[in-house]
C-alpha cells in the first residue's frame, strides 16, 4: 500500500486506528482454546468485528514466535486472511528488527517480500546499528520502514533523550539522519502517545512523515493531544490500540465488545480528522 492509498483509506473510513494483534494465548477467551488454531480464530474474529473502523493491523511477532511453529502458522493464516482485505487495511509486522546488512536483508525478505509467507506492508525497525542495518528494508516497492524514534515505555528515558555535544537528544538524531536513507513515501516513525508533549518538536523534524503512535488505551496516552499536535494535512498518524480493544471482554461475545471499543475510537478520530486535517 503506497502513501496515497493509505491516505485515501484514512479518509474513507474516517479513521487512523491501528489494532494491535498482540494475541497472547494466555489471554484469549477460554472457549477458543479447544479449537485447532485458537490464535487464528481469535484474530479472525477481531478482524471481522473491527474492520469497518480500522485502517491497519499490527501483529506483534513476539506473541507468535513464543508459541513456536504453531504460532508462526497462526501468523501466516492471519496474514493470508488479511491478504484478501488488502484494499481495506494496512499491515504492520511489529518485529523491531535491525542487524548487520546481510542479516537485515533476510529479515526484510522474510516479512516484506511478496514471494514470502507474510507479505506485510510495513515493519518496525530498530535504528541503533545505523544506515546499513536499515537500508535493506527500504528496497521493496510500496513497503514501509517504521523506525523506532521516541517510544512510550519507561526505559525510553535511558537513551532516547541523551544529548550530544550540541545538546540534541538521540531521538532527534535518529529522525534527522534516517531521512537521508528513505523518504516520507516509505519511512514512518514510532512515537509513543505518552510522549505527546514532544509531538510539536517531532513535527518540526519530520513535518510530512507518518507516525505510528502506540500508547493509546491501556497505556493512558491522549488521543486528543496526539491529534492536536501530530496531525498533518494528510493525517500523518496511525494510532495503535491493542489490549483495550482485543481484550475488552473475554466472554463468548468478545468480538462484539472489541467492535464497540474500535467504533468508539473511530468516532473520536473522525472528529479530530475534521478538526485538524486541513
Amino acid at each position: 500500500m503506497n502513501r496515497q492509498e493509505l491516505i485515501d483509506l484514512i479518509k474513507r473510513k474516517k479513521s487512523f486506528l491501528c489494532v494491535g494483534l498482540d494475541s497472547d494465548i494466555n489471554k484469549i477467551p477460554a472457549h477458543l482454546l479447544d479449537r485447532e488454531d485458537p490464535i487464528f480464530e481469535f484474530n479472525r474474529a477481531i478482524i471481522d468485528a473491527t474492520l469497518p473502523f480500522t485502517v491497519a493491523y499490527k501483529p506483534n511477532l513476539a506473541f507468535y514466535e513464543s508459541c513456536g511453529i504453531k504460532g508462526m502458522l497462526s501468523l501466516k493464516k492471519t496474514m493470508d486472511y488479511l491478504s484478501n482485505l488488502k484494499k481495506e487495511c494496512f499491515t504492520i509486522a511489529d518485529a523491531k528488527r535491525g542487524d548487520i546488512g546481510n542479516t537485515s536483508e533476510q529479515y526484510a525478505k522474510a516479512f516484506l517480500s511478496a514471494e514470502g509467507d507474510f507479505d506485510f506492508d510495513a515493519m518496525t525497525i530498530a535504528p541503533y546499528m545505523g544506515e546499513d542495518s536499515v537500508k535493506p528494508f527500504t528496497i521493496y516497492k510500496d513497503k514501509w520502514v517504521i523506525l523506532l524514534a521516541l517510544t512510550s515505555n519507561k526505559g525510553a528515558n535511558d537513551f532516547q533523550f541523551m544529548e550530544d555535544i550540541n545538546g540534541k537528544p538521540l531521538f532527534e538524531k535518529v529522525i534527522n539522519k534516517s531521512q537521508e536513507w528513505a523518504t516520507k513515501d516509505n519511512l514512518m516513525f514510532v512515537c509513543g502517545a505518552t510522549q505527546a508533549n514532544m509531538f510539536s518538536k517531532i513535527r518540526e523534524l519530520a513535518p510530512d512523515s507518518f507516525l505510528l503512535v502506540p500508547g493509546i488505551g491501556a497505556q493512558g496516552g491522549s488521543l486528543e493531544e496526539v491529534s492536536k499536535y501530530g496531525m498533518t494535512k494528510d493525517c500523518g498518524l496511525l494510532v495503535n490500540s491493542s489490549r483495550a480493544i482485543i481484550f475488552a471482554n473475554s466472554s463468548t461475545d468478545f468480538a462484539n465488545f472489541a467492535q464497540q471499543e474500535a467504533q468508539k475510537v473511530q468516532e473520536e478520530m473522525g472528529k479530530y480528522l475534521e478538526l485538524y486535517m486541513k
